[in-house]
């Protein structure tokens, strides 16, 4: 399946997704090396993050890019993080799911059009427009809604890797980038 072409002009609702709905980012390390590639790519993909939140098993970006592909920078940093995640639990001590996780994502590697051992990320976002103010609110509600209606929280402002959190991880960063 062809990728969508993304404009740089405008903002998208973007789900990044672990293959198999596996929910690796319980743990914080693996969150963690999510949130450190965020910042990376802000900082030198000129990607912008406006709303997110990173559940065990996906993410949900409300971004845009101020030049180049949207699709490229998110493919930059799911190849980039999958290598990442992947070293991390093979030489994270006490990890007691590693074989597990590289078994699953070896298995998921064998059956992907991809040309890798391992796939962590399943291979397609659907960048989806966000159009007018109205779909705008409903994707950021949808994100901050997120962990609540999963049971992890009572309040969006309680989830630690979401945007309605003021002292999320990324809120610094998407401030001084523009995000808001």
């Amino acid at each position: 399946m062809p990728r969508r072409k993304t404009d740089p002009a405008k903002l998208y609702f973007i789900t990044l997704t672990v293959h198999g709905w596996i929910d690796l980012f319980t743990r914080h390390t693996y969150a963690d090396v999510l949130i450190t590639n965020l910042k990376y790519c802000m900082r030198n993909k000129e990607l912008r993050i406006y709303y997110y939140c990173i559940m065990p098993s996906h993410i949900h970006l409300i971004a845009a890019v101020e030049r180049g592909s949207l699709n490229e920078v998110i493919g930059q940093f799911k190849s980039y993080t999958a290598k990442q995640l992947l070293n991390l639990i093979d030489n994270q001590p006490g990890e007691s799911r590693k074989d597990w996780l590289l078994y699953l994502f070896e298995y998921f590697g064998k059956i992907s059009f991809g040309s890798s051992k391992y796939q962590v990320w399943k291979p397609h976002n659907y960048p989806v427009v966000l159009y007018n103010d109205k779909v705008i609110q409903q994707k950021m509600d949808y994100i901050h809604l997120n962990p609540i209606r999963s049971g992890i929280v009572n309040v969006p402002e309680a989830y630690v890797y979401s945007s309605a959190n003021e002292s999320n991880p990324l809120a610094e960063v998407i401030r001084y980038y523009g995000g808001y």
